[in-house]
């Protein structure tokens, strides 16, 4: 069976959640009857205390079975606070549980403001990783049950889908985007408002992840991430553009296609860092969390365009912050989220328009090499600059170049 390792595992997935329906489905109808329990310890339990005989218990062991249903502690999770609940905190990292403990029991605990760690450590085995990216980024409930047979206590996270509301790539970035070139040690953004212009200051989130563990990888890109989606929703938007790279073909090949010696090496070793479909996964889950979109465009040519035209104009415009390459990709593929092209608009970034009409003119298509000391022809002294419309990326027509000299469309998915 697809996704399960054997067909009796398969069997007993499919007998759990046919019980676990059959139980909702009756719990559903008694609410609908206005037939609620308010029995604490379980009705079954207060039948079974009028048949003990039947049952083959004793009064002392119907006790600790009624005693057992009442020890439990729950709390609702909250998604403004850390880790996604104040009462009841547990680290996805490091592990530890912690317990808000009532005024009447603040003298017992071992942590600042009121609070009691646990000595032993918590671990979820099953879906441990989409609960950590949901602890980082949305509200977790937990449920602490005593198991009476196993005299062990169990803990129990539990959370809410948000429902996806459907909607076009044109009205999720219709207000602007906040846009992200993913690299392997780093992330670039910026945000980039509706008209396509950037705003604010570059940022820069620092991603070091070789030669960890896979759990502290793994944290350490949830850790992004949630400042990925801190730097959305300061900014007001509700949208994040990132590319559509996968490098499945390029894990796939060898030697004889990514080439041989040290560049191929090098470029396998480079791809091998840039965690791109883990990072798509966690990206889609905690945005969702938040109630905000994400939104793929073609990642071709982007730090090409972006250091031709982006690069050295933004770096004037905040001399205070190193603008790299990588920054001004980003500024690309967020214009690309709008449908728009890679060129940068007339006096956009200077600080007077009329000087800037004149000094920084949008380059037109450079035919020439540039090498052996000869610059292009668009940029020779006296030499005229051949400037070229680009077509909106939302228009069907036929050799629309959105993407400068490109022989398809950038597609959104």
């Amino acid at each position: 069976m697809r996704g399960y390792a054997t067909r009796a595992e398969h069997w007993e997935k499919q007998r759990r959640r046919q019980l676990l329906a059959a139980r909702l489905a009756h719990v559903e109808a008694r609410i609908q009857q206005r037939r609620v329990s308010i029995v604490r310890g379980g009705r079954r339990l207060v039948k079974t205390r009028q048949h003990l005989q039947d049952a083959g218990l004793t009064e002392r062991q119907w006790r600790q079975r009624w005693e057992a249903a009442r020890w439990f502690v729950s709390a609702d999770g909250e998604a403004d606070k850390a880790w996604g609940n104040e009462t009841i905190r547990v680290h996805p990292e490091a592990g530890w549980l912690e317990l808000k403990l009532p005024a009447p029991l603040v003298e017992l605990a071992n942590r600042p403001h009121g609070r009691y760690r646990l000595s032993c450590l918590i671990r979820f085995a099953h879906r441990g990783d989409e609960w950590a990216a949901q602890a980082a980024s949305g509200a977790v409930r937990y449920d602490i049950i005593f198991h009476l047979n196993k005299r062990r206590w169990y803990l129990d996270a539990s959370w809410r889908r948000l429902s996806v509301q459907s909607m076009t790539v044109r009205a999720a970035v219709a207000g602007g985007v906040v846009a992200v070139d993913l690299n392997a040690a780093h992330m670039d953004c910026f945000v980039v408002d509706r008209h396509g212009n950037p705003s604010g200051p570059p940022t820069t989130i620092p991603l070091e992840l070789d030669g960890l563990p896979s759990s502290t990888r793994d944290g350490r890109l949830r850790a992004a991430i949630v400042k990925v989606l801190d730097l959305a929703g300061g900014a007001g938007y509700r949208t994040i553009a990132v590319e559509a790279l996968d490098f499945a073909d390029a894990r796939a090949v060898g030697p004889e296609t990514m080439g041989r010696g040290w560049r191929g090496r090098r470029f396998r070793r480079t791809v091998a860092g840039i965690p791109t479909r883990r990072f798509r996964d966690r990206l889609v889950q905690m945005a969702s969390s938040r109630g905000l979109a994400v939104v793929a465009v073609d990642p071709g040519w982007t730090s090409v365009w972006g250091g031709r035209y982006w690069q050295q104009p933004l770096q004037r415009h905040y001399p205070n912050t190193r603008v790299t390459r990588h920054h001004a990709a980003s500024v690309v593929l967020g214009r690309r989220a709008r449908g728009l092209g890679a060129r940068r608009r007339l006096g956009t970034l200077d600080a007077d328009r009329r000087i800037g009409v004149a000094s920084n003119c949008r380059p037109g298509r450079v035919t020439g090499s540039g090498r052996g000391g000869h610059d292009p022809p668009a940029t020779r002294p006296g030499g005229s600059i051949g400037l070229r419309k680009t077509g909106s990326g939302d228009r069907d027509r036929r050799g629309a170049q959105v993407t400068q000299d490109r022989s398809a469309s950038p597609v959104s998915v």
